[in-house]
């Protein structure tokens, strides 16, 4: 069985390869691909085959595919992801693949938002595809948050339009043992997971947990949509990018990223890794 990994030199995809290694599954067995393969040297000399695979570049991606049994396609971050993510759910099915897993977002057919909606349509285009599948709809990366808590060091302050919204948060690194088990087993062919850390928090606990791990005070300052969007077109983003960042804040204060129910826990055999302890490790406090 041969494995592709896309996205394969990003941070979730480099905790992949990581997860399939220690799960024995031989570097000979595994394909990393990446955008830029001379940026993969690393990659390579562990014994994993390093191939080019550009989700907007179809060849790439006919070529990237032979030979390969299972495939994880970790969405892209392209303003058109959801064009690239067809590109590779056209290519896996005429390439003859036998599962395709896929990184989606968190209730993306029950709350709507900006980045959802390329989730679900990716969702549907494997639905249409055929093909066997495996959707690990997951819930927000606790690394999102580095550069917040980083800028509270100074600050003292992290600044958000979530409301009381909760988020559900673990680290890449569980969320990437949970696409191993994906890969490598059959436990979960065919479902579609809700994946998220066992315990939701606030904004008023991010800042307890950023308090804790920078050994200084932390406070959320709660703002309004259009009080965030204004100070991010400030800070320099363009209004549609300002629009979409501040989207995600007001996704989170209408629940899309509060539900758990220890899914994830229960996939990967342990515990998912708690707020305070991920951004410690993460920050490397």
């Amino acid at each position: 069985m041969t494995l592709l990994v896309s996205a394969a030199n990003g941070h979730l995809g480099r905790h992949v390869l990581d997860a399939l290694i220690e799960r024995g599954v031989p570097a000979s067995d595994i394909v990393a691909g990446v955008r830029t393969p001379a940026k993969a040297d690393d990659v390579a000399a562990r014994g994993i085959r390093v191939v080019e695979f550009d989700y907007s570049w179809p060849e790439t991606l006919t070529a990237g595919l032979e030979g390969v049994t299972r495939v994880l396609l970790i969405s892209g971050t392209d303003p058109d992801r959801a064009t690239g993510h067809r590109n590779v759910v056209e290519a896996a099915r005429a390439a003859g693949v036998e599962r395709l897993v896929y990184t989606s977002a968190p209730r993306v057919d029950e709350v709507e938002y900006a980045l959802g909606a390329d989730h679900l349509a990716t969702e549907r285009a494997i639905a249409e595809s055929g093909m066997t599948a495996t959707i690990l709809r997951n819930n927000w990366y606790t690394e999102n948050y580095l550069d917040a808590v980083s800028r509270a060091a100074e600050s003292g302050v992290i600044v958000a339009a979530a409301g009381e919204g909760r988020v559900a948060s673990a680290n890449r690194r569980d969320y990437a043992e949970a696409a191993a088990v994906a890969l490598t087993t059959d436990d979960l062919a065919g479902q579609t997971l809700e994946l998220a850390g066992d315990v939701t928090w606030t904004y008023d606990e991010l800042a307890a947990a950023a308090s804790e791990v920078l050994g200084r005070e932390v406070v959320y300052q709660s703002v309004t949509l259009e009080q965030l969007t204004a100070g991010l077109q400030q800070a320099g983003l363009d209004a549609g990018t300002a629009a979409f960042v501040a989207g995600i804040d007001d996704a989170i204060a209408r629940g899309a990223l509060s539900q758990t129910d220890g899914t994830l826990a229960r996939v990967i055999g342990h515990p998912t890794t708690p707020l305070v302890d991920g951004l410690r490790a993460a920050l490397g406090r």
